[in-house]
């Protein structure tokens, strides 16, 4: 059964109502109106809701009627999937071989769920990887969910006992990785199942671990970038290489330095906060609260020193990195910055950046990360999934993805395994101009540290920041 609860905000002046273990949010500020005008209805894939009614004790009759509708919806969400797509037709057990593997994945719908901000990305995925997929009858569908959102898709489907999934393959990594393994939501392990396996570079622990925890063989990697730095070259001749460079950078250049506080900005500090580890090795292995709480004061002091410097003197920042990226090409600010170092390649050839900008890793280290597929527990082709994942780890799609103009992402191939033909193919795909060689920056290559680092990152940047003083992300 499901139960919905009712929790008074601060002061007992709002009320929230929802359903235990939910995340998903239906939000709505009625501003001392006495009624709740507008509900909006938030479907993070079937996500639980919340409505909330400022200066009020209760729901509208009318707002309980719309909750009501939505566990309709609710229980509905339990579809069988795409036609074709049974559990039974698609399904894969123990003992089978990869060619019966392969014989069952043929003639399918594989649904994949993946962050779809970059064009270049959905092209290479959606044209290039599409159609050669074709060669197994295999037709590809792209859901834009990532991070979050995808583990309140999948949360949702848990706590319901779905059994017939709407998703394939997921495009994850770190704390996604960490909350789905929580959940149970991912099927495997798999990974030793696919032939194209025996070409992982798994000896490389950047790839065999993801942000600390072992993959095992619930998700397989599939790329590797680091952070770089990108700043305007004409106008930054030499840029800072230490954290103390940086900082007496951003002093006598004010408002010519931010991050932004998504995804990427929130990278560039975690680089900063390993700086602030009383040891190398403190940010190793599990969690450690008294570990995280010492480096993290320290992080967020350093923040308050630097933020009267930074763009619009630290009291908005940028949403994301493509709104930081626009700031630099607008010569508003002097760096950006970006996860993938190969993109500043591919950004400039797209006019996103200026002809100027260059890529570095700073003296003090960038974060490396790699990016992985996985598959739902509830997915209703598994035998499908296996046959892309299994394709998009081979020579071909490595070297493919790896060339600028088609992506910039890094193999996550042992290229000492390589046929001799493609060895040569993937020293012409690697070939940059704007930025160092990967070889060269993974000497300056900081590991990732355990998920709950960036997730308590991310709630105190809001927190000690955004919310703790006058900025507002993203506001102009």
């Amino acid at each position: 059964m499901i139960e919905l609860k009712q929790e008074h905000g601060r002061g007992g002046g709002d009320s929230v109502w929802y359903f235990p273990g939910a995340v998903g949010r239906m939000r709505q500020d009625c501003r001392g109106k006495g009624l709740m005008r507008v509900v909006r209805l938030v479907r993070d894939g079937c996500s639980g809701m919340v409505a909330e009614c400022g200066g009020l004790r209760g729901l509208s009759w009318w707002c309980r009627a719309a909750v009501g509708c939505w566990l309709l919806v609710l229980a509905g969400c339990g579809g069988t999937g795409s036609a074709g797509n049974s559990q039974q037709q698609r399904s894969v057990t123990s003992d089978m071989s990869w060619q019966q593997i392969e014989s069952r994945g043929v003639n399918s719908v594989v649904r994949v769920a993946m962050w779809d901000g970059d064009p270049l990305i959905n092209q290479y995925m959606a044209g290039w990887v599409g159609q050669r997929m074709e060669q197994y009858g295999v037709t590809l569908e792209f859901v834009p969910l990532h991070g979050q959102q995808l583990v309140n898709r999948l949360l949702v489907d848990v706590e319901s006992g779905r059994q017939a999934g709407e998703l394939d393959v997921v495009w994850i990594n770190g704390e996604t990785f960490f909350q789905l393994r929580q959940m149970q939501a991912l099927w495997g392990p798999f990974v030793d199942r696919l032939p194209n396996a025996a070409l992982l570079n798994l000896a490389d622990d950047q790839i065999r671990l993801d942000f600390q925890r072992p993959i095992d063989g619930y998700e397989c990697p599939w790329g590797t970038v680091q952070q770089a730095l990108i700043h305007h070259a004409e106008r930054v001749r030499t840029p800072p290489g230490t954290l103390s460079e940086l900082t007496d950078w951003i002093k006598q250049h004010p408002g010519r330095f931010t991050f932004d506080s998504g995804f990427t900005g929130l990278t560039f500090l975690k680089s900063v906060l390993l700086q602030f580890a009383e040891d190398s090795d403190d940010f190793s292995g599990a969690y450690s609260e008294a570990v995280y709480r010492r480096a993290a004061d320290r992080l967020w002091a350093w923040v308050r020193e630097v933020r009267p410097h930074l763009w619009r003197g630290g009291q908005t920042f940028p949403q994301d990195v493509a709104q930081l990226h626009a700031l630099l090409l607008s010569g508003e600010v002097d760096f950006s910055m970006s996860n993938n170092d190969g993109e500043v390649e591919n950004k400039v050839r797209e006019g996103i950046l200026p002809e100027s900008a260059r890529g570095y890793v700073p003296v003090f280290g960038s974060i490396r990360n790699t990016h992985y597929l996985g598959i739902p527990r509830n997915s209703t082709n598994h035998a499908g999934a296996l046959l892309l994942i299994n394709f998009l780890i081979s020579e071909e799609a490595q070297a493919e993805k790896l060339r600028s103009e088609v992506w910039g992402d890094g193999t996550v191939l042992d290229t000492a395994r390589l046929t001799a033909p493609w060895v040569a193919r993937f020293a012409t795909a690697d070939q940059r101009e704007r930025v160092p060689s990967r070889a060269e920056l993974r000497r300056r290559a900081l590991a990732e540290p355990a998920a709950e680092v960036m997730l308590r990152l991310h709630q105190e940047l809001r927190s000690e920041i955004l919310d703790g003083g006058e900025s507002a992300a993203g506001q102009p």
